[in-house]
């Protein structure tokens, strides 16, 4: 049985597997919604990063690797 998450953004039923490509979101619209409500700083971290939590070199490079990855269909 697929696990089911509500979006984030509408509070939708979304099933989390491939067929859901905006997960944890329902769509598109409700990832750039979120996106927005981070730039304006209206959702924030609420404790600063430590030097405990750094992120490691490896995982910023995963991170920029899905990022490019992700990139070329952002816009589509």
């Amino acid at each position: 049985m697929p696990t089911v998450v509500n979006c984030p953004t509408c509070k939708t039923n979304v099933e989390w597997s491939e067929q859901s490509p905006h997960r944890p979101f329902c769509s598109k619209r409700c990832q750039l919604i979120d996106l927005g409500e981070w730039s304006f700083e209206n959702n924030k971290i609420s404790a600063p990063i430590t030097s405990a939590d750094q992120i490691s070199q490896d995982m910023i490079e995963d991170i920029e690797a899905m990022m490019a990855k992700n990139e070329d269909d952002f816009f589509k």
